[in-house]
């Protein structure tokens, strides 16, 4: 029996979360047997992934116009049609509808499942309900990554194809990584992500770390990521009396070793979809502080079992969590002590699985 192949279709190789999974699955994937072929919009790669990479980033010109845009997606179509995949899975963001029409409607050829990972969901799919069902009301399934996401998409567009399968994360990868030691020498909490845009709101998290005691204990607060609000964010740090304490250490291959080391990790998000950092934190034994976002937190977070949920956007709760986390050691010790069990659903093995039954396809294959 030949192989089954599928394409997975994506914007990088490297950096997001939703690039962070499929390439999680095209490991998972390439293990059971399946022909992989990774296709990426963009010359990006960093992440481990098994299979074929088709790396259309490096048809892109500097001036990107339209022709070179017709040019890459002569390429996409005419590879898909060489390649006669069983299924195509999008992990791409879709925001330009007329574009993203034609994809979905004169360029897939093949089964195509589109994945959503945002609680924004115009990321994803047109506001216009009637555009939104022209290019995904026949796909083969639309596939978010939490219920309260399913649950959005279904009642503002009315589609009947929405399934929730969650985020995998590779425990054993994570742990292997995290066991590598640092050059930090301090106690500290730690935040993860990207500065280019606020949806990481890490000026709410120096102001609400300001206002706690972890400053007189000497906890520090450790920031991962980088991006262009970098002035923006020492400034507040500055402005807050926290400066020696803030720590931006910009983007790391290797987070996990920070996060392992680190008291607990906050969530401080304006919306998510389903946070990987969050789930690598518990597979750290990191226990967590997060808003109560839409989505993922609560669908991850037991509150006082293995992290604490904070109402959404209210900056002196967070504090307090924080507070809570250092005055409270048996609860903080009762919540780390759960934190590598609560995310055992969450394995690239049971997600997997799930991804192949999806598609009919013998695990064994």
């Amino acid at each position: 029996m030949s192989k089954k192949k599928i394409a997975l279709v994506g914007y990088r190789l490297n950096r997001g979360g939703a690039e962070r999974v499929a390439a999680i699955l095209s490991v998972f994937f390439h293990e059971k047997g399946l022909d992989v072929h990774n296709i990426i919009v963009l010359d990006d790669i960093g992440y481990p992934y098994s299979g074929t990479v088709v790396n259309l980033g490096k048809l892109k010109n500097k001036t990107n116009g339209v022709f070179n845009k017709i040019k890459r997606l002569v390429a996409l179509k005419k590879y898909l049609k060489e390649h006669k995949f069983d299924f195509i899975i999008d992990f791409r963001f879709r925001i330009k509808p007329i574009q993203e029409l034609l994809v979905a409607k004169f360029v897939y050829n093949a089964k195509t499942i589109f994945t959503v990972h945002s609680a924004k969901l115009n990321s994803y799919m047109p506001d216009q309900t009637f555009l939104t069902k022209m290019m995904y009301a026949n796909s083969f399934k639309m596939v978010s990554i939490t219920h309260d996401m399913q649950r959005m998409i279904e009642k503002k567009h009315g589609l009947n194809n929405v399934i929730t399968i969650y985020n995998p994360i590779d425990i054993q990868e994570v742990r292997e990584k995290a066991a590598t030691e640092i050059s930090l020498e301090f106690e500290y909490m730690i935040g993860v992500g990207q500065y280019d845009t606020n949806v990481k709101q890490f000026d709410k998290l120096i102001y609400a770390y300001s206002k706690s005691i972890l400053p007189s204990e000497n906890v520090a607060l450790v920031i991962l990521g980088d991006g262009s609000r970098r002035k923006a964010l020492i400034n507040i740090a500055q402005q807050n009396g926290v400066a020696n304490l803030v720590h931006l250490l910009g983007f790391k291959n290797n987070p996990y070793k920070y996060i392992k080391r680190a008291k607990f990790f906050v969530l401080s998000s304006l919306h998510e979809g389903m946070p990987m950092v969050m789930l690598e934190a518990l597979a750290c034994e990191t226990p967590v502080v997060s808003f109560n976002c839409k989505t993922g937190p609560s669908e991850i977070i037991i509150d006082k079992e293995n992290g604490l949920l904070v109402e959404d956007q209210n900056i002196n709760s967070l504090t307090d969590a924080m507070n809570l986390f250092i005055q409270d050691k048996e609860l903080y010790k009762q919540c780390k002590s759960k934190t590598l069990s609560s995310v055992e659903s969450f394995s690239l093995e049971a997600i997997g699985k799930q991804w192949l039954e999806l598609m009919n396809i013998d695990k064994t294959c």
